[in-house]
Order: C-alpha cells, then structure tokens, then sequence
C-alpha cells in the first residue's frame, strides 16, 4: 500500500515540528518547504521528511510542491509585519493553496487559523486577514476537497514566541516591567495537543468543514501568564499593568523598535478575548494539557534543552 503525501507548508516553524514529531508515528512521507534548506538541516534526520527548498508564493512552484499530495495542511502564519506581508501570508496564501489542490484533485486541507480570526469587532490585521485566508479555504474549496479549519489560542511549547519571550524580558536586571493590556485574556494551548487535534482530523469525515476553536484547560489574564512565568524562571519582578491608553502608546514606541517586541497590530488583537466555549476534550479524543506542568521544563534555568519534546506525560505526574 502506497504511503500516505503530506505536505506541510510552515512545518520548518515552531507548531510545524511538533506536527512533523507526531505524524512521523504514522505511515507517511512528509514533504516540508523551505526558502533555506541549510537553516533546517535538523529535519533532515527524520527519514520520513522531504526538505525541498521552494518559493511556495511562486504559482508554479506551489504547483509543483503539492503534485501527488493526499494531505495539505497549512500553518504559514506572521506575528509581525506590513499590511501587505499579512495580507500576502494570511489572505492570498491560503487562496492560492486551495485553488491548486481544487486543480490537482487533493481532497484533503487542515489551515491554521486563529481565536477571533475574521470577528466584526477584529481591528487587527493579523486576525482581520487570518480571517479572510480561512474563509478563502472552505469557501473556494470543490465539493471533492474537505477542509477543517482550526483556531487556536496562544500556542506554548519548547520554541514558543510568547512565553520564551516574556522569560526572556524577566531575567533583564530591570527594577520593573511596565506590561500592557495585563487584564487581556488567553487559553494557552500545548503545541503537542494541537498537533494531536489536528492528527486525529486527518480522516475523520465528522471533522469535515468544520472550524474548531482550541484552547487549553484554563483561562488567564496576561498578568497571570507573565507571574507564572516569573515562578518557573525563578525571578521576581515588579510588573506593572499599564492603562488603555498608555499600553497603546507603549505597543506604538516598540513598534518601531528592533526585535518589535510589542506592536500596534498586536495591541489591536488583544482588545477581543483568545478563549473559547467548549473545551477541547468536548471536541476530540484528547485531555489538554495545562500549562503549569509543561512550562517549567522548558524555561527553567537548569533545563537541558531537547528541542521539541512532548511534556505532556511529565504535566499529568
């Protein structure tokens, strides 16, 4: 029997591995493309992954990438950039990747959304365009092509952005941290339960055309992230939680600062909530995991690293 294709367009990025991590249990070939081969030679050790060094926004070449493909799941996404680059990344993207699996006879697509993606009250362009990209994915889809969209709240892992930076600002000698929209509220959800979700979707037809909000097992203010952050670091800190309008001037001066930790268009996305009304172990075979019993062993300061392992065992202990 012929081996399941997958391709995975954004499988070099931080939920990529964990979803490569958890198909490679499965019979298949994975193909991944990069526009660097040699920044992800780490992928190359796993023999059932392709790295192909492609330009996946060249027509033909996107073509080219998802030829003989079973599955299609994209997880292309940008935290930061221009109006152009989101609506480049998030909008024309997942159009074009739907109108080639339509030609190539591809009944099968997961696209990586987001929490209040496409929401009348979304000022961000960041979501205002994820929400755009996703409603292109079920709408211009053949009745031959299934598609399940999937909208996660902030995503924590070995390799996160949100966590691993917060840690990363803690440990400055600073006297305080000034922390902007501190009441803005989350359901951090592990990477290695979004990779299961998504996994246990691949042939299940209940899960056809279906958008899945995800979540973790509990919500948090911003505030509570960043203390708990503080506790498995080790560090305490005076963390002040800023005004409305103080935090959207703060979001504009770090906009414009290198390394952009903070920007108007995130400001933006935290004004609606990143939570969702059914748990997750509602929706699929899984428990979510929570965030106390992973986060430590990543961030904490005598930890060995082990790039992309699975926490979820040691959180149940």
């Amino acid at each position: 029997m012929k081996k399941r294709e997958i391709v995975i367009l954004g499988g070099t990025g931080f939920v990529g591995r964990y979803l490569i991590n958890r198909l490679s249990q499965d019979d298949v070939t994975i193909r991944v493309p990069t526009r660097r081969r040699e920044r992800n030679r780490h992928l190359l050790v796993n023999p059932k992954v392709e790295l192909i060094e492609t330009d996946i926004h060249d027509d033909a070449k996107l073509e080219s990438l998802l030829s003989g493909a079973d599955v299609v799941i994209n997880l292309v996404g940008i935290l930061h950039g221009s109006q152009e680059a989101f609506r480049k990344a998030h909008a024309e993207l997942p159009e074009r990747i739907v109108k080639r699996c339509n030609q190539l006879g591809i009944t099968r697509l997961l696209h990586m959304s987001a929490l209040q993606a496409g929401s009348a009250n979304a000022m961000s362009q960041y979501l205002r365009t994820k929400g755009e990209g996703e409603n292109s994915a079920h709408h211009l889809s053949s009745h031959k092509l299934h598609v399940t969209s999937f909208r996660p709240s902030v995503i924590f892992g070995e390799g996160d952005s949100f966590f691993n930076q917060f840690a990363k600002l803690l440990r400055l000698p600073l006297v305080a941290i000034p922390l902007a929209c501190p009441e803005a509220r989350f359901a951090p959800v592990y990477a290695a339960d979004v990779a299961e979700v998504m996994a246990q979707s691949i042939d299940n037809p209940t899960t056809f055309e279906k958008r899945y909000d995800i979540c973790g097992p509990k919500e948090y203010s911003l505030m509570e992230l960043v203390e708990i952050t503080e506790r498995a670091i080790g560090v305490r800190r005076l963390i002040v939680g800023m005004s409305d309008s103080l935090s959207k001037l703060q979001a504009k001066i770090l906009g414009m600062l290198p390394g952009k930790l903070m920007t108007t268009d995130n400001y933006l996305s935290m004004q609606l909530t990143s939570t969702c009304k059914e748990p997750l172990s509602a929706l699929f075979q899984i428990e979510p995991t929570p965030l106390e019993g992973v986060i430590p062993h990543y961030l904490g300061s005598k930890h060995q690293q082990v790039r992309y392992m699975d926490y979820r065992t040691l959180a149940k202990r």
